[in-house]
């Protein structure tokens, strides 16, 4: 078990260390890993959430899919408030703090996440998507708006707040559950043009990371002790401590994987992408980053091993 996830942990991580290596040999744009986000956000990760909702989000499924999505407001309601307890120890200044919330409560359960759980366990994509679809309002409706972009920059309102979620992602999930529960019978040619571009997410995903790590300073980045504090209690203590409270509740064991899947993501990179935008100083979020990335090839299919081993 340990190997064979080890294996497809490995390609992925692969692929990261080749986005890393073209960004720095072979002098790319500064705006490719833009561009490379928006194909990923607006065309990959879309199609590939429109064939798997298309696919299984039918009627049969409805009976058991709702529970995903209440574990994952569930888990995330208590990792926000773990996040602000931590943040309130780690971080001296309203910002870093802030910082320090976003990173300990969100994983990097997209771009990441959705690549591991497609690669390591695909028979379980579609609850992964459910589960992660309360994640995302959370993250677009809240995280974002309130903790990542600066409050002189905020656009106010109800109108802004659901702007947030008229995003690629929802859409698609939209279309993927309104095709599954029709039982639309695409075209061939439209099912496998999506197939096609849903197979490109994860590659992509991970070449964006390594680039994305490539344009750090990574002198200026390590410094910071609570980087690697911060890093420890995300990819080891939190998924340990749920492994360990998985064993006392009665939740279906493909319920408790989904979620310890997702608790196990290294941090996201949106603290570090979103605040740089506003030209915020990133270097502690991007330490964050880099380590846990460095970090979770190792503890993602140990904690997956671990959890195996004990249910």
């Amino acid at each position: 078990m340990f190997l064979s996830t080890l294996n497809q942990i490995g390609y992925l991580f692969l692929l990261i260390a080749l986005g890393f290596i073209i960004m720095k040999a072979c002098k790319m744009p500064s705006d490719a890993t833009k561009t490379l986000s928006k194909l990923e956000s607006f065309i990959f990760m879309p199609a590939l959430i429109i064939s798997n909702f298309a696919a299984n989000f039918t009627t049969k499924r409805l009976g058991s899919l709702w529970q995903y999505f209440v574990l994952g407001v569930v888990v995330i309601v208590i990792s926000i408030a773990l996040a602000y307890l931590i943040a309130h120890f780690t971080a001296k200044d309203d910002y870093h703090r802030r910082i320090h919330i976003y990173s300990l409560a969100f994983s990097n359960f997209g771009f990441m996440g959705t690549a591991v759980v497609s690669a390591v366990y695909p028979e379980l994509f579609t609850e992964y998507l459910v589960f992660a679809s309360a994640l995302w309002i959370f993250n677009y409706g809240w995280a974002i708006p309130t903790l990542l972009i600066p409050k002189e920059d905020k656009t106010k309102g109800i109108k802004a707040t659901l702007k947030n979620f008229l995003n690629p992602m929802f859409i698609a999930m939209f279309i993927g559950i309104m095709i599954g529960l029709i039982g639309i019978k695409l075209p061939t040619f439209i099912s496998a043009s999506v197939g096609a571009l849903s197979d490109c997410m994860s590659p992509v995903a991970m070449l964006i990371t390594g680039m994305t790590v490539a344009t750090i300073d990574l002198k200026k980045t390590l410094k910071s002790k609570s980087i690697y504090l911060l890093t420890v209690i995300s990819v080891i203590l939190v998924p340990l401590a749920f492994i360990g409270i998985s064993m006392l509740t009665p939740l279906d064991y493909s319920l408790e994987l989904i979620a310890l899947c997702a608790l196990s993501m290294p941090l996201g990179l949106n603290s570090v992408v979103i605040p740089a935008a506003y030209g915020k100083d990133t270097s502690d979020a991007a330490g964050m980053a880099i380590v846990s990335h460095l970090l979770s090839a190792l503890t993602i299919p140990l904690m997956l091993v671990i959890f195996t081993n004990l249910q």
